[in-house]
């Protein structure tokens, strides 16, 4: 059954998404939508443990996997916005011994090469910030950076966590807490703490042919996410030692209306500089991207469209904000599987602001 709130005139949100839960053979999901200056709909269901005995509820939080980028990469234009950082300065300007040989603004935009690990690492090296680091740092870009384009699926946050943490002195988890989500209300985290962890939400789902279906093709997403192992692997994920760890490319863990939240003080809260926010949004990474297989346009940490701009992350959750309608939405789901559940959902959205679907 899905709880929560929803204004009048936004019903069909509230159905689509108990479709959803219903259907869901797994953990549920949750969706909130900012428009017109208020919250429209903030709903919730379904179960919050494999089990199915806990039910998910207003404070649940989950991974939504590569959700996570956009709020690593607020962190790092903070950073510009504090005159602490050059976009177009090299990495190694700030982190010497960095072997990609690429600009700030080119990790930003996943074009800088650095889009997996070559190097075999054991799954405990997600619980190490500087082993992975040191991995990262050695690694040789796939390509010249600048002259192609590719997710860079697990090591985005690295990269950028330690960029944050050699200028500032805080981990990314911290500064996301001190100097993005707590002042603007954004139950969003990397790296929980004891309060948090009974929060969150267990993922389901991770059968054959949801691995096959990340791994399939030519693309290099199924080797992307296969070193370290562990990141599609439920006894990793749902773990109390991953969920501690930082790993600001996917391990964040918040509520739907927290990354709807994002993109309205990123819009409209001042969470950026006006000139950063247009940085931000600028097609820089455009391309066919080698890691997802298909074709990109990136700005600095957010994918962008004639829409609009966000992210979506494997599993089938998403935060967007939308130019066209003028919304924010996150979709946030414990059960993975693809992206067709938060299309309905959205679709609803829109069909209630007489917009042509996604």
């Amino acid at each position: 059954m899905v709880r929560g709130v929803v204004e009048p005139g936004f019903e069909a949100v509230r159905d689509v998404l108990d479709d959803v839960v219903t259907a869901s053979p797994g953990t549920g999901s949750s969706v909130a939508v900012w428009h017109d200056g208020r919250w429209v709909v903030d709903l919730w269901g379904g179960w919050a443990d494999a089990a199915r005995t806990r039910a998910w509820a207003a404070d649940s939080i989950v991974m939504p996997y590569s959700v996570t980028k956009p709020f690593a990469a607020t962190c790092v234009l903070r950073l510009v916005d504090a005159g602490l950082v050059d976009l177009d300065q090299p990495m190694a300007t700030y982190w010497p011994g960095l072997r990609a040989p690429a600009t700030v603004r080119q990790v930003l935009a996943h074009t800088a090469g650095v889009a997996l690990l070559e190097r075999p690492a054991p799954t405990e090296a997600f619980y190490d910030w500087d082993r992975m680091c040191a991995l990262v740092a050695d690694q040789e870009p796939l390509w010249p950076p600048g002259e192609g384009v590719g997710e860079s699926a697990l090591l985005y946050g690295h990269l950028l966590g330690e960029l944050v943490r050699r200028t500032d002195g805080r981990s990314l988890g911290r500064f996301l807490r001190d100097e993005v989500c707590g002042p603007h209300g954004l139950d969003f985290h990397v790296g929980l703490g004891d309060d948090e962890l009974p929060r969150a939400v267990d993922l389901t789902g991770f059968d054959a042919a949801f691995r096959a279906g990340v791994a399939a093709g030519d693309r290099l997403m199924g080797r992307a996410l296969a070193n370290p192992p562990g990141a599609l692997d439920p006894a990793v994920v749902n773990g109390d030692a991953w969920r501690r760890a930082e790993v600001p490319a996917v391990n964040g863990h918040g509520t739907a209306r927290s990354v709807a939240g994002l993109y309205v003080a990123l819009r409209h809260g001042g969470l950026l500089s006006d000139p950063t926010l247009e940085q931000m949004l600028t097609p820089t990474g455009v391309g066919t991207d080698r890691v997802v297989g298909s074709e990109a346009s990136w700005g600095l940490g957010v994918g962008l469209d004639a829409d609009g701009w966000g992210m979506g992350g494997t599993g089938g959750s998403f935060g967007w904000w939308s130019e066209v309608g003028g919304y924010a939405i996150g979709f946030v789901t414990g059960h993975v599987a693809g992206h067709d559940r938060g299309d309905r959902v959205e679709n609803a959205v829109r069909g209630v602001l007489g917009l042509e679907p996604v």
